[in-house]
């Protein structure tokens, strides 16, 4: 069914998009974001090229992130060489960038730019974000000391699949640091004491992992597309994702073109009956419509309930809390496990949408 054009209102749902947006990146630490989104706004007022790109779009301008579908384009062409005027003042060539400075050059190029820049815009923004996976750890080290049995592993909405290799992730919360097997280092602001069970070593069997949209990492045409949505001012989530690219070559990360709701239900009905499932992903439901994640969570509690001892399975998950059934408009995100047979569950810790700090809640008890 074809999405509905804007109403008369949209213009100030655009302009209060890019605001709001512009808050999120400032607490997310992104500064040359927040105000390049600030610039879309008043653009978007003044009639200029903003204007022209988002007056007839269609949809939901929050839902769609309309103000980073733009960002990512600009943020492409100053990776790619087709750009070096602008290249020469984004922040990875200019530490000191100024927004006086990097707006003229962005509005010149998204004006002689326009027929690409809506074709790019068709793309939603896709990113991969590696530190998800430090605020996910607590869980799967508890799995791995509760149950100390061979873990086979299936992550929905898994985009590059990048964080398949959480287990070969170094990590540092600054008062405690796990050491892995890779260049790849996670790092957050930890508050609480450090994860349980450190020392535990996860057996991993098998990984597995599923997207409709699917990031091919041997094609680089894929692989910019993926950087030029992480923030350009962010040099440390940049070079981390280059390193976390690297490490899913060499280990041969794969992740099939499926709907998660149909795969996980066909890969839970073929589960090993000797180790553990474990289903997990992170800042995913806020995709699939409302009857693909009744679909999704109904065919893992239907697994749940054939559990035993030696096939156990768990769910851990990041998600906002509103999915939770908590408030709507929080922009609180919950690490959760939930565990079969028994259906335990318990909540693991808070944080952002980038995982920029983690209240951890401890141990279970």
């Amino acid at each position: 069914m074809p999405r509905a054009r804007l109403t008369l209102l949209d213009p100030e749902r655009i302009r209060d998009h890019f605001h709001e947006q512009a808050g999120w990146c400032d607490a997310l630490g992104s500064p040359f974001t927040a105000a390049l989104h600030r610039q879309f706004a008043r653009d978007f007022d003044a009639g200029g090229p903003v204007h022209d790109l988002c007056a007839d779009w269609q949809g939901n301008p929050r839902k769609d992130a309309l103000g980073l579908r733009i960002a990512g384009a600009l943020h492409h062409a100053a990776l790619d060489g087709t750009a070096p005027e602008l290249a020469a003042e984004y922040p990875a060539a200019r530490p000191d960038w100024d927004m006086d400075r990097v707006w003229p050059v962005a509005r010149d190029w998204l004006t002689t730019n326009e027929s690409h820049v809506r074709t790019f815009m068709q793309g939603p923004p896709q990113t991969n974000e590696t530190r998800r996976a430090i605020i996910l750890l607590p869980g799967f080290l508890e799995l791995a000391h509760r149950y100390a049995r061979p873990m086979h592993l299936l992550e929905l909405g898994a985009s590059a699949g990048l964080n398949q290799n959480w287990d070969r992730f170094t990590y540092d919360g600054g008062n405690w640091q796990r050491p892995g097997r890779s260049a790849v280092t996670i790092r957050s602001d930890w508050s609480g004491p450090p994860p349980a069970h450190l020392d535990a070593v996860p057996d991993v069997a098998s990984r597995a992992a599923c997207d409709l949209s699917p990031i091919d990492l041997s094609d680089p045409a894929a692989v910019l597309r993926l950087k030029c949505y992480t923030w350009a001012d962010q040099s440390e989530r940049l070079e981390r994702l280059d390193a976390a690219i690297r490490l899913a070559r060499e280990t041969g990360v794969t992740v099939e073109r499926a709907d998660a709701a149909e795969w996980v239900e066909s890969r839970l009905a073929a589960r090993p009956q000797d180790a553990l499932t474990v289903v997990y992903h992170s800042v995913f439901l806020i995709y699939p419509p409302a009857d693909k994640i009744r679909h999704i969570i109904s065919a893992i509690e239907t697994a749940g309930t054939a559990a035993t001892d030696e096939a156990p399975l768990a769910l851990l998950c990041y998600e906002s809390e509103a999915l939770f059934g908590g408030d709507r408009t929080s922009p609180v995100m919950q690490a959760r496990l939930r565990t079969w047979p028994g259906d335990d569950f318990r909540l693991i810790a808070t944080s952002d949408g980038h995982v920029t700090h983690v209240d951890y809640c401890g141990a279970a008890t």
